[in-house]
């Protein structure tokens, strides 16, 4: 029951941009730290940015500039806002979960929104 679906993804020309939605369902929201991932062909799966459950933001430092994440807890909600997009950014973006406890760390997964920058 628990799900993470991904939205807003599509093809934008280099210097565009483009905001990623994820909506969550069937657990704690707010207990969660979000985070955006990507992953390209033929390369490992890469942290994007995270927001805690408090609201504080990290960032891939070749994303920092370009990139903000936020969430809306009230509508179990995480965003993505992309901007000067780069045809380096093309990759399958995954919303991403997870609650980190004394004893366990739980994960979830979405199953992804394509982003290709390309003109």
């Amino acid at each position: 029951q628990v799900q993470l679906v991904e939205s807003g993804g599509g093809l934008v020309q280099p210097g565009g941009s483009l905001k990623l939605s994820c909506t969550a369902s069937g657990f704690t929201f707010s207990y969660y730290a979000m985070s955006w991932y990507r992953q390209a062909p033929g390369k490992e799966r890469e942290l994007v940015a995270r927001i805690s459950s408090g609201g504080m933001t990290i960032f891939a430092d070749s994303m920092k500039e370009r990139f903000t994440i936020s969430r809306d807890n009230a509508k179990n909600m995480v965003y993505l806002q992309m901007n000067f997009l780069k045809p380096e950014d093309t990759a399958v973006y995954y919303c991403n979960a997870r609650a980190t406890y004394v004893w366990n760390t739980v994960d979830y997964w979405g199953q992804g929104t394509l982003v290709t920058v390309s003109s």
